[in-house]
């Protein structure tokens, strides 16, 4: 264990995001979203076998025996927290485990934008972070969080799998509930969490229909839900969670989410000219017209009224992309690279700018 609490010291050390662990090969650390090999001993298979025996909690042995897989956390103190994955390979165990930093970044340090606060302020309804993986959903997340621990005197309950960000108690009461450890599964987590008198849930991961369905019952009753979604755009996310349902049921979740949304934020990551990461933001708020657009069932209009609801706080992640190009933050290339419309991005460039009728505007 010492050569292993090494490895995650150097790791912590170096600034790695995340650490890459199985037999026969180097150790692999990921810093700045590169894969650098680092030096240490090559894991064995009996070493790696006793790293699986000491550090898989008790409680997830019998589900590691069955699924061969298994997500939890791992502490190590005056190292830190890593979020874990255990799997098989190739018929031996490896390990993913990525550094969770005990600090929650602010949304400045993050790069975030205003209306961020504004959406994390909601008094009630279903407020979700979107993004592909590894594009900081959780990060924001926890921001938004520790806003709400630092201004507001609310009751928190988290149900996470698993913990993430550890949250201290500020003006809010925080409680974090991860699954396995804490409760017998996610689901039946929710089936209780209204009985614990939350003003908001936070749910690590939205993910079928019951997560979904129990996320606007508790919004419908007056509370707030925060979550995270995996989906490329903010209009996309719409559609994802009207997909967790049958056909027969999309209407009226459809009506439902007009009802008890109060925005989307999706974001991608951006490397920034300082060689640094920045978030590229996406932002939807269920202004009157995007209410509007659910209920009557125009979902392929969504994308051009975000574009067009500056005055409401949304953004489109062309023009997010823009403003960091324009700011001095990233350059062409890699606004491009990352832009929804690479071909009307390119035109903004260059001073075009066009209507959601292809008129030119600008």
């Amino acid at each position: 264990m010492e050569l292993f609490s090494k490895i995650l010291k150097a790791a912590v050390d170096g600034v790695a995001s995340d650490i890459h662990i199985k037999v026969g090969t180097p150790v692999v650390f990921r810093i700045n979203r590169e894969l650098i090999s680092i030096e240490c001993p090559v894991p064995t298979m009996e070493w790696m076998n006793k790293i699986v025996q000491t550090i898989t909690p008790t409680h997830m042995m019998k589900r590691l025996e069955e699924e061969r897989e298994v997500d939890f956390s791992y502490f190590i103190p005056e190292v830190g927290r890593f979020r874990t994955n255990l799997f098989q390979q190739r018929g031996q165990w490896a390990l993913a485990m990525r550094h969770v930093k005990n600090h929650v970044a602010s949304f400045q340090e993050l790069g975030l934008l205003e209306q961020i606060k504004t959406i994390a302020e909601s008094p009630r309804g279903i407020v979700l972070v979107a993004g592909s993986t590894g594009s900081g959903k959780s990060t924001t997340l926890a921001a938004m969080i520790e806003h709400i621990n630092a201004n507001f005197k609310k009751h928190i309950i988290t149900l996470e799998d698993p913990i993430e960000f550890v949250f201290e108690d500020n003006q809010c009461v925080i409680e974090q509930r991860e699954v396995g450890l804490d409760t017998v599964s996610f689901h039946h987590a929710l089936r209780n969490v209204l009985r614990q008198d939350p003003d908001i849930i936070m749910l690590g991961e939205m993910r079928d229909a019951i997560s979904f369905g129990a996320a606007m019952s508790a919004a419908d009753t007056g509370h707030l839900v925060v979550s995270t979604l995996h989906t490329t755009t903010a209009a996309q996310s719409i559609t994802r969670i009207l997909d967790f349902f049958k056909a027969d049921e999309r209407e009226q979740v459809r009506r439902q989410l007009a009802a008890t949304l109060r925005g989307v934020v999706c974001q991608r990551m951006v490397p920034t000219l300082d060689n640094r990461m920045t978030p590229a933001l996406e932002i939807m708020i269920n202004s009157p017209l995007i209410k509007k657009m659910l209920e009557e069932n125009r979902l392929e209009k969504l994308t051009a009224a975000i574009e067009t609801g500056t005055d409401d706080g949304m953004i489109t992640f062309n023009q997010s992309l823009f403003n960091l190009v324009k700011d001095g933050k990233v350059s062409e290339k890699e606004a491009l690279a990352k832009a929804s419309n690479p071909q009307a991005l390119e035109m903004n460039f260059k001073g075009i700018f066009l209507n959601e009728g292809g008129r030119i505007v600008g």
